[in-house]
């Protein structure tokens, strides 16, 4: 599946979401959604670290920093 994280679109229903602060909301459906990231090596979540703006993606299973451009991306639905 191809996805762009900087333009996401809602999994229910392909509505663009819409940006508030680290959560993704969808107008249509009101679903809420985190953005995460899957190791492109090994399969297991990655844990997101920011710091002075940048943003890092970390394989706690590879123990590995892992670039943005290999990050599987993908939208988990939160409770809000």
């Amino acid at each position: 599946m191809s996805f762009d994280p900087k333009a996401p679109l809602c999994p229910d229903d392909g509505t663009p979401l819409t940006a508030h602060g680290t959560l993704w909301q969808c107008a249509q459906c009101a679903g809420s959604f985190q953005l995460a990231g899957r190791c492109d090596s090994c399969g297991h979540e990655l844990e997101r670290l920011t710091a002075c703006g940048a943003v890092n993606w970390f394989c706690n299973h590879c123990k590995m920093l892992k670039s943005k451009s290999v990050v599987q991306y993908h939208l988990v639905r939160t409770a809000a």
